[in-house]
């Protein structure tokens, strides 16, 4: 296995690891390691490549960022996409587009519990300590590729813990099941956007590696008596997520 040397200097990555990033990726592409196989060790590719493993593991890094392949201490390199997967984007105008995510997405549930709202989860639920809840964690994935974006945990009042067992749950936003099945509708909600890094557990769910960056979405929904019935706290991996927003301004209108 050589370098690719085809494409005019300008266009090759300056780096070692770079170059190295672009051959494994064109070798997947040609279809000699297809979606579901597994690439060679790390030592038989950097005997193969004739590099060194630091410089293998920040190609292969690159690789995973890019959406080719899953890394995961201890195993071989999964390759999960052929191609390299687009952003995931959300475009929003009205309220109703910044609390549902589109519909080529879907929830991938691992965990489904009972929780009461203790001192470490009051600031979150901003709900009275004590109250009980539901929570549900999940991957969020892309249909196509199947690519992890985000983490989710979705809390709600424990009296509409039977959401989980309706039709398409993993389909539909919650919030909607909640406002069709239970009659309770969104009277106001809040979005909270910060930074952050992901947890080991949380990476693992993400197959990336713990303390990557993340972007962070809290969103709150409140009923008619104003009391929190839902809240959604949502860490989306960096590089595989983007929200876009167009504001325009109103003309004023000048009375006389």
């Amino acid at each position: 296995m050589a370098f690719p040397e085809a494409e005019p200097a300008a266009a090759q990555p300056r780096t070692l690891h770079g170059r190295l990033a672009e051959l494994l990726i064109r070798r997947i592409r040609e279809g000699e390691w297809p979606v579901g196989s597994t690439l060679p060790s790390e030592q038989a590719l950097s005997e193969l490549v004739k590099v060194s493993r630091h410089t293998l593991r920040r190609a292969l890094k690159t690789l995973q960022e890019r959406g080719y392949i899953e890394l995961r201490q201890g195993v071989p390199s999964k390759v999960i996409s052929c191609t390299q997967p687009r952003v995931y984007s959300q475009d929003f105008n009205t309220l109703r587009d910044v609390l549902r995510y589109p519909s080529n997405t879907f929830r991938d549930n691992k965990l489904e519990r009972y929780v009461e709202c203790d001192a470490a989860l009051q600031p979150v639920l901003k709900a009275p300590l004590g109250s009980s809840w539901y929570q549900i964690g999940a991957v969020r994935r892309d249909e196509q590729s199947k690519l992890a974006l985000a983490w989710t945990d979705i809390y709600i009042l424990s009296k509409f813990a039977r959401v989980i067992k309706l039709k398409n749950p993993e389909r539909e936003m919650v919030f909607e099941q909640i406002e069709r099945h239970f009659g309770v509708g969104i009277e106001r909600a809040e979005v909270e956007v910060t930074a952050s890094t992901l947890s080991s557990e949380h990476a693992l769910h993400l197959d990336v590696a713990a303390g990557t960056p993340s972007l962070v979405i809290v969103r709150r929904y409140f009923d008619s008596n104003g009391e929190p019935f839902e809240v959604s706290v949502t860490r989306h991996i960096e590089n595989r997520f983007a929200f876009n927003m167009e504001l325009r301004s109103v003309p004023r209108t000048i009375s006389s």
